[in-house]
């Protein structure tokens, strides 16, 4: 079982960066792991890709540093634990309802006593049935790390308690999801979403648990930091290449260069519908 830098980070109190990763190709897990991220979240939540895909992807992050942070789609309980077969160090699991489905989490990715996760040792976990069954269920349990999501005010209401259940080691405050649900897509400066902040960070801290959320900048990252935050997660691979790509139109067009930016007359077009 490998050892988990993020666990190992977060025991310290030091705060991690995990970007994300959407683009399904190998070489781009495996850089990323090398540059030495903390971790890298690997979003099986809204993308189709197979488990198969996803052991190739955790197969080339391994050379590397990096942990792997996978999350499943709500209730896919059954699948945390082929994910954590093939090289998951840690399960983030969305739209958590209340403290029962959080234990419900825990119970499903560890080993007893802490749980019933069920036993398979020819994974990449093991490795490949290296390690005696002891050592291996011992050890997965301590470098298993479980991220919960936050996203509705229910949950939110509910942080101390979902913050409480033994085995969460992070509650993690998803503004997206949250904003929707709320009416206020986007408006991530809301008095709504700055007091859901304060509810997730103050129940963190009463539980003596870590908690986090996306950040968008260097600034904002250290306003969480104040307020107790350890676990970040910043950009993505496709929203980089995409503003890559359109700082080169930007710097081209100065030169006299011309685009057909489909992709914008979509939207344009999206937008004019409503």
């Amino acid at each position: 079982m490998r050892r988990s830098r993020i666990k190992s980070k977060l025991a310290k109190n030091e705060p991690v960066l995990i970007p994300t990763l959407h683009l399904v190709d190998a070489s781009l897990f495996e850089m990323t792991s090398l540059m030495g991220f903390d971790g890298i979240w690997m979003d099986m939540e809204h993308h189709p890709y197979s488990v198969e895909t996803a052991a190739h992807l955790m197969r080339a992050a391994r050379i590397g540093s990096s942990d792997i942070m996978v999350r499943p789609a709500k209730q896919e309980f059954m699948r945390m634990a082929r994910l954590l077969e093939i090289g998951a160090q840690g399960i983030m699991y969305p739209r958590c309802d209340d403290a029962q489905e959080a234990a419900e989490v825990v119970r499903w990715a560890k080993f007893a006593p802490l749980g019933t996760r069920g036993f398979d040792g020819a994974g990449a976990d093991t490795p490949y049935c290296a390690l005696p069954m002891a050592e291996y269920t011992q050890a997965a349990n301590a470098q298993t790390f479980i991220v919960i999501q936050l996203e509705d005010a229910a949950a939110v209401e509910q942080a101390d308690a979902i913050a409480s259940v033994p085995g969460v080691d992070v509650l993690f405050f998803g503004p997206a999801d949250f904003s929707v649900l709320n009416g206020i897509p986007g408006q991530f400066d809301h008095p709504l979403i700055n007091s859901a902040i304060k509810k997730v960070a103050e129940g963190a801290r009463r539980a003596g648990k870590h908690w986090g959320m996306p950040t968008w900048n260097p600034g904002h990252t250290h306003q969480l930091m104040e307020m107790g935050a350890r676990f970040f997660c910043c950009s993505a691979d496709i929203i980089l290449v995409k503003t890559g790509f359109e700082q080169l139109q930007k710097n081209y067009s100065a030169a006299g260069f011309a685009f057909d930016n489909q992709m914008m007359a979509e939207a344009k077009s999206y937008l004019e519908e409503q």
